[in-house]
């Protein structure tokens, strides 16, 4: 573990406090395992409360009352990504972090491997060969690395959602699929001429939104594997997928077709203009599914990222595995939180989720497709069928510190503070001393 991420963690220990105080400290006899989720598997409402669909309770109960002599905690970490990161690696030098983790696959799994079990001897056979993705949580993306977490579900993909209202009281086509970039940035041109408001809803102050598209343009000029390459050291990552993305993204932020205050909006209030019809194109994720279904119904379409005009891998979806759980190498009690991953790779499980949020498919050979509902998903599931391309993101294979550098670079460069090619060789640099 590098020592400028140890110290960051060492300073971030105060936020800790609140989260190691959460920890089950029942006198019942009964085994606790203590689970940080990152707002992935699990949610929680404003006022604290846990919502209907929320997965990772849902499981948890269940599981408890298949198993009364285990209790298990769940604690949501609060903040942004650097701060759970912090907070996470700081219990984690004090040996007093949870017994379970759930965290993005790739990279952020990666990064904290001096803290995560191998469970490689974890799952059967039988398991393995029914559950996709193993890939993304083996240390060094190596086929026989260490096995730092379970993934689970099939992954979400990088995606522009389309108000169909709004595109036709334009006098346009809703149903147009641009064939590249450019396409999209035409369309978008077309229709603020028509009406002289934003085409495209934008909350890029943390970045998130440059890393979709830098992510899915650079994929589609470098393949399957231009992120995991660039980790390997195979290709660097200042070269000309990256920087070719990067080009087309400070054009983006330069053109005048976004909200005004994209640069200075969070993503928190992301899909708050797009809802309000603000604006026709919404650049996000397949995330974002169940959100505008309940929303807009079939007032909503959406199509992958395009990639740029003559790139050489043009039919691609940028995305893939998202969720990670892994089980910390300092727990008290970690054959019985192997116990509890075997319960949750279990088909009817994965269903069980898929079911209730809507927002990707099931990574089980054995799942129900009978249980995606919602239309938005649907759609998109038949058309990963015929992408020939999926690429890993940058921010799912790349060391946490890289990626912090990466969100902010994309903030930046989208105001045209920062260069394509000083964004470019920054994230060289980080890597290369990260190494």
């Amino acid at each position: 573990m590098k020592t400028n991420r140890i110290v960051a963690a060492i300073a971030a220990a105060g936020l800790v406090t609140g989260l190691v105080a959460c920890a089950p400290t029942s006198d019942s006899g009964k085994t606790d395992l203590l689970i940080w989720d990152t707002g992935l598997l699990g949610k929680v409402n404003d006022d604290g409360t846990v919502p209907d669909n929320s997965f990772l309770d849902a499981a948890a109960k269940q599981y408890m009352e298949e198993n009364p002599d285990i209790n298990i905690e769940i604690v949501q970490q609060g903040g942004d990504i650097t701060t759970n990161q912090a907070q996470f690696e700081a219990a984690s030098i004090a040996g007093n972090g949870p017994d379970i983790r759930v965290q993005y696959a790739g990279g952020p799994t990666l990064s904290f491997a001096d803290y995560f079990l191998d469970l490689s001897d974890t799952f059967d056979q039988a398991i393995f060969d029914d559950m996709s993705g193993w890939n993304t949580v083996r240390a060094d993306y190596a086929s026989d690395g260490e096995l730092l977490a379970m993934p689970y579900g099939a992954g979400t993909y990088f995606t522009v959602f389309v108000n169909k209202a709004l595109v036709e009281d334009a006098g346009m086509d809703p149903a147009e699929v641009p064939a590249s970039w450019e396409d999209l940035m035409d369309l978008g041109q077309e229709y603020k001429d028509k009406t002289g408001g934003p085409a495209f809803w934008v909350a890029n102050l943390e970045g998130y939104v440059g890393a979709w598209v830098v992510a899915a343009l650079a994929g589609g000029e470098g393949g399957e594997n231009t992120f995991t390459d660039m980790y390997s050291g195979a290709e660097p990552i200042d070269g000309a997928p990256m920087l070719d993305a990067y080009k087309a993204w400070a054009e983006f932020g330069a053109s005048g077709l976004t909200n005004p205050d994209a640069g200075e909006l969070s993503n928190g209030d992301a899909s708050t203009g797009f809802l309000n019809g603000q604006a026709p194109y919404y650049i996000v994720g397949m995330w974002e599914d169940a959100n505008l279904n309940e929303n807009f119904g079939d007032g909503v379409s959406s199509f992958f990222i395009p990639m740029l005009d003559g790139a050489k891998y043009p039919s691609v979806a940028a995305g893939g595995p998202s969720n990670a759980l892994s089980i910390t190498n300092y727990s008290k009690h970690q054959d019985e939180a192997k116990d509890f991953l075997r319960f949750l790779a279990q088909p009817e499980i994965q269903d069980m989720y898929v079911e209730m949020t809507q927002i990707e498919a099931s990574n089980s050979l054995s799942a129900d497709p009978s249980v995606i509902q919602n239309p938005l998903l649907q759609a998109q599931a038949a058309e990963l069928t015929t992408i020939e391309t999926k690429v890993y993101p940058f921010d799912n294979v790349m060391p946490q510190a890289v990626i912090d550098l990466f969100y902010r670079l994309n903030a930046s460069t989208f105001l045209g503070t920062t260069t394509p090619e000083d964004a470019a060789a920054q994230l060289q640099a980080a890597f290369d001393s990260a190494q």
